[in-house]
């Protein structure tokens, strides 16, 4: 056997093809994140042809998240039942949410008893979260959407901001697609009463 590797540092070695597929699958993940990533990047980027998305009303996802920075506590859909509502997906590491929160928490706070608004952060570090909404002075429930972001998937956001009006019935009957705008709140403050 003359010409063959010393014992146990061969290709099939016992510890050699485990490292390898660690090596791999390490890569694959690095990849994939990377991939969502960019259809996030691409997807907010294309907010500039922002698109306030005309629809029939269609019942919104129920949901029931953690409350960021309140352990134990959750926020519901279901809380706010009979009442209009505003749901926003956003996100610390957002650009744009940058521009919308402060807005959206000023709203809110001007508007506090007639104006109900949810916030969903999604995809998110909470502590980076809990720094930014206190940072924004963000009062408004916030609810933690980690990875893999089930309640975005389940109202088809892919990037953020969104924004999506529902009615009393909790049907959505407006869908913002990039950071929504002074006027549109206004609008729908308006239309509450």
């Amino acid at each position: 056997m003359h010409g063959d590797a010393p014992e146990g540092t061969g290709p099939g070695a016992p510890g050699r093809r485990p490292r390898r597929a660690r090596s791999v699958l390490f890569i694959i993940t690095a990849l994939a994140g990377l991939a969502v990533v960019g259809v996030l990047t691409v997807a907010v980027a294309g907010a500039d042809s922002r698109k306030d998305v005309p629809r029939k009303p269609a019942a919104a996802r129920p949901f029931t998240l953690a409350q960021l920075g309140r352990p134990g506590a959750t926020v519901s859909l279901a809380g706010f039942a009979g009442k209009p509502v505003i749901v926003n997906f956003f996100a610390s590491w957002c650009a744009p949410c940058k521009k919308e929160t402060p807005l959206l928490a000023g709203f809110y706070a001007a508007h506090h008893g007639q104006v109900l608004v949810i916030g969903v952060d999604s995809n998110d570090q909470s502590a980076a979260a809990l720094t930014f909404v206190r940072a924004e002075h963000v009062s408004y429930p916030v609810g933690v959407d980690a990875f893999p972001a089930s309640t975005a998937t389940s109202y088809g956001v892919l990037g953020l901001p969104q924004t999506f009006f529902l009615n009393a019935r909790h049907q959505i009957v407006r869908h913002v697609v990039g950071d929504v705008t002074a006027r549109e709140l206004a609008a729908w403050a308006a239309q509450l009463g």
